[in-house]
């Protein structure tokens, strides 16, 4: 293992800054996608070890950046940019997008942004610190929106993130990083006006967030997917987003709730799925079998709300991905319970983990039940 990690370290030390701060965002973003890398987990310590010494806080982006990005950061997500929905930008794409402006987009004006910030900040001068951040957002949007308007404006600004991620859609990240920055102050104002936590999205909390809700999008309608992203981070039971979709057709028929102003809401609860999904597969992979728990009671309470609350969601638009993304589950239980040695029991198999209601939760006690036996280690593991 020593030896492994001096080649490691000798193989970085061959690279620049730029391109160590690239690879460190580029592994996290594969492993965001669920994907596997050999040799990554021994590259993420030194690397991070290395970020962590220079003082240069990777997961920060450094103070210069972190302060650029602040007025969207509600809208940050660790979903890879590919699985981002229209109201999300992937964290996994920030380093690339300003290591771009840095060096490609706008070099001298970024070099003077972060000198100033750097002085700023060491005084303590958070107030002019605000100001000159805002300046320097209005100049690089103004850049951005200039350079996105031609097509080969697009094929720079895409040749130029290739340059730091592999990642496809970080195109996609940079135009929803210019749209939120465009209306900057309204998701400031919007985020700011709503409760910090919302334990129950019922009664007068509901109404409350509704009432911001319906004039922001009276006056940013394409920046509805922003304004749902900020409230699903505030609530206690993420399902409850749909209810923005739900309460607004008079009956809970998959095709009305289609048409809702806010329908996009279910498609955001389905995004969030997702993300217990692959938490699960990780939390499986490491072995982390309490939170393999927690999200797969959390995977099954998502899929019950949904089911329960918009009927005929088989018919519909969202019933494909639903039983997709559950049929993924199913399949990877199914190649964790066949990890065990025969005639062994996983813990995740226990009926209390699997609703009635789901043709998934069936398969999965099939399959529990053909490697029954002994639940002693699981149940030690566990306490």
């Amino acid at each position: 293992m020593t030896g492994d990690s001096d080649r490691v370290r000798e193989y970085l030390r061959g690279m620049s800054p730029q391109a160590r701060r690239s690879l460190l965002a580029e592994i996290e973003r594969i492993q965001m996608c669920g994907e596997t890398m050999p040799g990554a987990d021994l590259l993420l310590v030194e690397l991070r070890a290395e970020f962590r010494g220079s003082g240069d806080t990777h997961d920060r982006l450094g103070n210069p950046s972190r302060h650029f990005f602040q007025p969207i950061e509600a809208l940050f997500v660790n979903r890879p940019s590919e699985r981002a929905n229209p109201g999300q930008i992937s964290r996994g794409s920030l380093s690339a997008i300003w290591e771009w402006i840095s060096n490609g987009l706008l070099p001298t004006m970024t070099r003077d942004y972060c000198d100033n910030m750097r002085t700023l900040l060491a005084k303590g001068d958070l107030s002019r610190a605000r100001v000159t951040a805002s300046d320097f957002q209005a100049k690089v949007l103004k850049s951005l929106e200039g350079t996105l308007g031609s097509d080969d404006g697009v094929k720079r600004a895409r040749d130029g993130l290739a340059q730091y991620t592999a990642s496809k859609s970080a195109l996609d990240d940079l135009r929803k990083v210019v749209a939120a920055l465009r209306i900057r102050e309204a998701l400031l104002k919007f985020s700011e006006a709503l409760p910090a936590n919302i334990d129950e999205f019922e009664g007068g909390v509901f109404v409350k967030v509704k009432g911001l809700l319906d004039p922001f999008a009276a006056q940013h309608s394409r920046a509805v997917p922003f304004a749902l992203t900020i409230i699903a981070k505030r609530l206690a039971v993420p399902w409850q987003l749909i209810y923005l979709a739900t309460r607004e057709v008079r009956t809970k028929s998959a095709a009305l709730v289609a048409t809702a102003p806010y329908a996009i809401s279910v498609t955001m609860v389905l995004d969030i799925l997702d993300e217990k999904r692959l938490a699960l597969k990780h939390a499986m992979a490491s072995d982390r079998l309490q939170l393999a728990k927690e999200n797969l009671a959390a995977i099954y309470e998502l899929e019950s709300a949904l089911r329960k609350h918009i009927s005929e969601i088989e018919n519909s638009d969202w019933g494909p991905k639903l039983n997709s993304l559950m049929a993924q589950v199913a399949a990877d239980l199914d190649a964790e319970f066949h990890r065990l040695p025969e005639g062994s029991h996983h813990v995740l198999g226990s009926r209390k983990l699997h609703p009635d209601h789901s043709a998934f939760g069936t398969l999965m006690r099939k399959s529990r039940d053909a490697l029954a036996g002994s639940a002693a280690y699981w149940r030690n593991l566990l306490g």
